[in-house]
């Protein structure tokens, strides 16, 4: 029984071969962030809240790459599964020119308009100066994290997973090393406060994709050096598949975002202490969740390569597994977030330069995210690890954005501005209003088997044979 519902010797050595190495390396990129946050909130609530806002510009161009990603991730993995290098290329080509636009425009307005950027979270002088200061030299890491991004989905889509995971092993120590120097003047450096954190993600952020670009010239990878000329051999009919396939999820992760930041710009705005509190909490939720994005990369990966290499089956009984054990494992990591919270936030106040406020609502949101977590990671999986990788992008996008922007952000904004609800209220009301109704959706369309769209000839055939088993059965 145990052995049918979470698989037998081929499905978890595939997991660990796939989730390891990626879970490692979100920990490790995580890390990253705990070291800046960390050594920020040293310098005060005012200065925690400030990066926080400011890192929200980069997060809404983390959620275009991750779009852009995304949607590569089920064509690499499809085409790695029917050994179609070509169609692997050309997917890698139209991803890194369109994506060479959207950094240079976030980088560009990042730049010349730092100020007005904060000031849609807070428009206190002491947040703005710091924000902005931080902000105008934070954009330059913009192309380094974008390069570092597809390069990462497409070493894992095809089999080398472990290399993303090295290199960020390299910047993060990197990263502690130069952000402890240039913050507060150690090493010989020279100490430079919130300029100097940004300047340790600028050099930090470049030493990622250089190492790998690298070891992969050194290999003669012919799949990420090959030629610009090979890259940019994409037809308008190769550029209608992808968008096809990729419009969705780009729109879903871009709208989604836009839905994300209201909910940041609402929060923000009930009290900068509220956002520091809010900081800790995203610093934290990037740790714990480094380990179910490596399950989730699993999943893509494992699912988009038995659809495109026609293993429906597989595919299905695989989907199931990865969509019951991962709410399972976290209950288990709810549990432990609950009784370690007060711990957790203290790391940050060991200066004793934050607010009783901040760090009690901290504490109190903690919970509420724990109580929430399984069920957010249920349907991270079932939508992006599932739905995706068979190549379904549409309907998840439907899903995601009216549960946010109907009901997630109805409930925090009429809560917060009509019913004058405490924060922690709001935050509750947000997660419940777009969590709940986004799930019973989605196990509706989990079982209807309507999510399987395979991008390949040999999963195409594949899955018109089994629908043809299917109909003789029922």
């Amino acid at each position: 029984m145990l052995r049918r519902l979470f698989g037998g010797k081929r499905y978890w050595n595939t997991v660990l071969h796939l989730a390891v190495p990626i879970a490692i390396q979100n920990l490790l990129t995580s890390s990253f962030v705990l070291v800046d946050t960390l050594m920020v909130s040293q310098l005060g609530d005012v200065s925690l809240a400030a990066v926080g806002m400011a890192g929200q510009w980069s997060w809404l161009l983390n959620l275009t790459l991750f779009g852009f990603s995304s949607a590569a991730s089920v064509f690499f993995s499809q085409f790695y599964g029917d050994k179609n290098i070509d169609g692997i290329k050309k997917t890698y080509g139209i991803v890194l020119a369109f994506l060479s636009i959207a950094v240079a425009l976030f980088t560009l307005f990042g730049f010349l308009i730092p100020k007005s950027i904060i000031s849609i979270f807070n428009r206190d002088v002491s947040v703005l100066d710091i924000g902005s200061r931080y902000l105008r030299i934070a954009v330059f890491s913009y192309p380094a994290i974008a390069l570092n991004q597809i390069i990462g989905v497409l070493l894992r889509s095809t089999g080398r997973p472990k290399l993303p995971m090295y290199v960020s092993l390299v910047t993060t120590v990197l990263n502690a090393f130069l952000d402890y120097g240039l913050i507060f003047g150690k090493f010989g450096l020279p100490a430079l406060g919130i300029e100097g954190a940004a300047i340790a993600t600028v050099i930090s952020a470049w030493v990622g994709p250089l190492l790998i670009l690298g070891v992969m010239i050194y290999e003669k990878n012919e799949v990420v050096c090959a030629p610009v000329g090979e890259l940019l051999n994409f037809s308008r009919d190769d550029l209608k598949l992808f968008f096809t396939r990729a419009l969705p999820v780009i729109i879903n992760e871009m709208l989604w975002g836009l839905g994300t930041f209201t909910l940041n710009v609402i929060y923000s705005n009930m009290g900068y202490e509220y956002y520091a509190a809010m900081t800790i909490l995203k610093t934290f939720d990037n740790i714990v969740f480094a380990f179910f994005v490596g399950i989730n990369n699993s999943c893509c990966i494992m699912v988009g390569q038995e659809i495109g290499g026609g293993q429906i089956k597989t595919g299905i009984k695989d989907a199931k597994r990865f969509i019951l054990l991962i709410p399972l494992l976290s209950v288990l990591t709810s549990v432990c977030i609950i009784l370690l919270r007060g711990n957790l936030v203290s790391i940050f106040n060991t200066s004793g330069n934050i607010t009783r406020l901040t760090i009690d609502t901290a504490q109190t949101i903690m919970a509420v995210y724990a109580l929430e977590f399984p069920i957010r990671n249920f349907l991270y999986v079932v939508i992006t690890g599932v739905f995706r990788s068979g190549g379904d992008t549409k309907t998840g996008m439907k899903y995601d954005l009216s549960c946010l922007w109907f009901f997630g952000i109805g409930a925090a904004a009429i809560s917060a501005f009509v019913f004058r609800f405490p924060f922690v209220w709001v935050y509750a009301a947000s997660l419940v209003f777009d969590d709940w109704p986004k799930a019973v959706l989605c196990i509706r369309h989990f079982f209807s088997k309507k999510w399987i769209m395979p991008v390949t000839q040999t999963g195409k055939e594949a899955y018109e044979q089994y629908k043809k088993e299917q109909n003789k059965i029922t």
